[in-house]
């Protein structure tokens, strides 16, 4: 009889990008449905770019199923995207189609994005992903996080509206300390 070998699942909070050694960590909550989330993800890659190997980028999932309810299984594929390695591809994807986010475009923007799994939708339909969303808002609640975008630089919560000269003087700032960069 042969045991079943349970496969290591990705989390949100393992997908980085940025240089994996860099000491400022940003840590954005969003959901895929707010148009914030979306404008930001502008500033976020325009950031990136400026401090190519002196920051690190983590997007972790906030759903506002109260007025967003296409947003959960979205992060639940953006997460399934993660499996295959195709997380930032998708992510992008997905706020690219905010308005089109039902199960089966889902399913066609994972194709588009590179991911082979044949049980996408399968994964996708039986939330195989959903604890790890509701573990992102379970942190975000702890963090006091009650919309989206929020945004956490070093552990410390940004303040404001999040455009690239306020967020580059926020960087600056945790360049400058000494402090290493921790998980919000």
């Amino acid at each position: 009889m042969k045991l079943k070998v349970e496969e290591k699942i990705i989390a949100p909070k393992e997908v980085i990008v940025g240089d994996p050694d860099a000491k400022v960590l940003i840590v954005e909550y969003g959901d895929y449905e707010s148009s914030e989330t979306a404008k930001n993800n502008a500033v976020v890659n325009q950031l990136l770019e400026k401090y190519k190997g002196k920051i690190k980028y983590n997007f972790r999932h906030f759903p506002m199923t109260k007025i967003h309810q296409r947003s959960f299984k979205a992060a639940e594929a953006a997460i399934g995207a993660a499996q295959e390695g195709k997380f930032w591809e998708m992510h992008n994807t997905l706020l690219q189609h905010q308005r089109n986010l039902g199960t089966i475009s889902l399913k066609g923007y994972a194709r588009d994005v590179g991911v082979t799994a044949k049980s996408f939708l399968d994964d996708l339909m039986n939330s195989k992903f959903g604890w790890y969303v509701r573990d992102d808002q379970a942190q975000a609640v702890d963090a006091g996080v009650t919309e989206v975008p929020a945004i956490f630089i070093n552990g410390e919560r940004f303040e404001g509206k999040a455009t690239p000269q306020g967020l580059s003087v926020a960087i600056e700032a945790a360049l400058k300390s000494r402090k290493k960069s921790q998980r919000a």
